[in-house]
């Protein structure tokens, strides 16, 4: 599988086996094969019918992966889709440096946006995951890193925004950005977040939400972070009902719009030569972005 950092050892089927053989010797019959995917952080290799590899491809996404497997278990049962259930925990190696896990495999293709079937469906059911998500007890739970107030994304944000002029209008692009800092911060207790509600991490089965996936980003933050999917997701006739379904005001929706905005831009301003698929998807969310920001102005 091609790799995407610079850090980024390479992994191939022939090396999943050998990991799965050395230490799942009762799975070392099942067939492997890669999955095709969009993520940036993880390769994943389906082992059998009912499994699935998962191996990170930095050292940055290690930690977050133990974190996952913490957590997801004792969120899993107040949410109302499935999430990953981990089956096992692999260890380094082979030459790959990592630990990397097992998990069951779930059903699903990743929404296409501007391809969905039934958009007031998916809404409906984004929203339900969120709201549930939220009402967790966040008692002992960990931050997530975007979890904190948009000012401290000013920075990098903008050397996105100055590496993108040409590529985008980074002049309205700014203007969009500035409007989202200058909206109200939360005053209330952080709520669980997901933060990464991007296509890539939901999967969609006969026009429904069948799980929500990578909980990488997973922890205790400001509610607006789980907006982006709004922008990254949902088509412009269908956020409205989204909103509504949401216990959220007009200063989060603002950050939510913000949020989306910063992520895409850096990562248009990273992935633009390396991932054409994640490049696609985050030109598309500064297009919406830009779009409502005009519309609202």
């Amino acid at each position: 599988m091609s790799t995407l950092h610079a850090d980024e050892p390479r992994v191939d089927a022939v090396l999943v086996r050998r990991l799965i053989a050395e230490q799942f010797p009762q799975w070392a019959e099942l067939p492997v094969e890669a999955v095709a995917s969009g993520g940036t952080s993880n390769v994943m290799y389906r082992l059998g019918e009912d499994m699935v590899v998962r191996l990170p491809r930095q050292s940055g996404s290690v930690d977050e992966v133990a974190k996952e497997d913490v957590w997801l278990p004792r969120l899993a049962p107040s949410l109302p889709v499935p999430v990953p259930v981990l089956l096992g925990e692999g260890l380094p190696a082979e030459g790959y440096p990592w630990r990397w896990t097992v998990y069951r495999w779930i059903e699903g293709e990743n929404p296409v946006v501007g391809r969905i079937a039934e958009p007031g469906a998916l809404a409906t059911a984004l929203a339900e995951f969120v709201v549930a998500l939220q009402g967790i007890d966040p008692a002992d739970g960990p931050p997530s890193y975007r979890g904190a107030p948009l000012k401290e994304r000013d920075a990098e944000t903008r050397e996105a925004l100055a590496d993108l002029r040409g590529v985008i209008d980074t002049d309205a692009a700014a203007a969009a950005w500035e409007t989202a800092l200058r909206a109200p911060e939360r005053t209330g207790p952080p709520v669980w977040v997901h933060a990464d509600l991007q296509p890539g991490n939901l999967l969609i089965s006969q026009g429904r939400l069948s799980a929500v996936i990578d909980f990488e980003c997973l922890g205790l933050g400001d509610p607006a972070v789980d907006l982006i999917v709004a922008w990254y997701v949902l088509p412009a006739g269908v956020r409205d009902a989204f909103r509504a379904a949401l216990p959220l005001d007009d200063a989060a929706w603002a950050r939510g719009r913000g949020w989306a905005l910063s992520i895409a831009l850096m990562e248009l301003s990273y992935y633009r030569d390396k991932n054409p698929r994640m490049a696609t998807v985050a030109r598309h969310v500064i297009d919406e972005v830009l779009a409502d920001a005009a519309r609202t102005a």
